[in-house]
């Protein structure tokens, strides 16, 4: 299984963000040490946003964090937010289905088992599982990105009617 570079960059900034909680993470901080677009980045952040994954805040002293704690996001949901449906193969959706073999074909049934056994590893892991090795990845970001430059602070009250 292979997932998208998008996917990949929603896990990354939430890792960031646990890594730096409770102190806000800059879009800017994510597009440094992984070398990506800020357009991508914002696209990516906005998103996880709207899912409620992060707390997004404006202006000039903004940024993002996790909106609720780390052990309570779980990578599978994050997974089926940015990748949609992980039909595999074309017979996996009823919608597009061309086959013929549909139904009889063990090598369908096959995938679909490798693709819920993939999926249930990434539901039994969150995003403080990930993070959790917290010193090594502080070490291997510091040289792409100084670490004190993630010390932006921790954010203002958030106010649920500003935002």
């Amino acid at each position: 299984m292979k997932l998208t570079s998008y996917t990949n960059y929603a896990l990354r900034s939430l890792q960031l963000a646990a890594l730096n909680a409770p102190n806000l993470v800059r879009i800017d901080d994510v597009v440094q040490i992984h070398g990506l677009a800020k357009p991508h980045v914002r696209k990516i952040v906005h998103e996880l946003g709207q899912a409620e994954l992060l707390i997004t805040h404006r202006g000039r002293s903004g940024g993002f964090q996790l909106a609720r704690p780390a052990n309570t996001i779980v990578v599978g949901d994050v997974v089926r937010l940015s990748e949609g449906p992980m039909d595999v193969v074309e017979c996996f959706n009823p919608k597009t289905n061309t086959c013929p073999l549909i139904g009889v074909c063990k090598l369908s049934r096959a995938i679909q088992q490798a693709t819920d056994a993939f999926m249930a590893v990434l539901d039994d892991l969150t995003i403080a599982d990930i993070a959790s090795n917290k010193a090594q990845l502080l070490n291997r970001i510091a040289p792409l990105y100084p670490l004190e430059q993630l010390d932006h602070g921790t954010p203002p009250e958030y106010d649920e009617t500003s935002g």
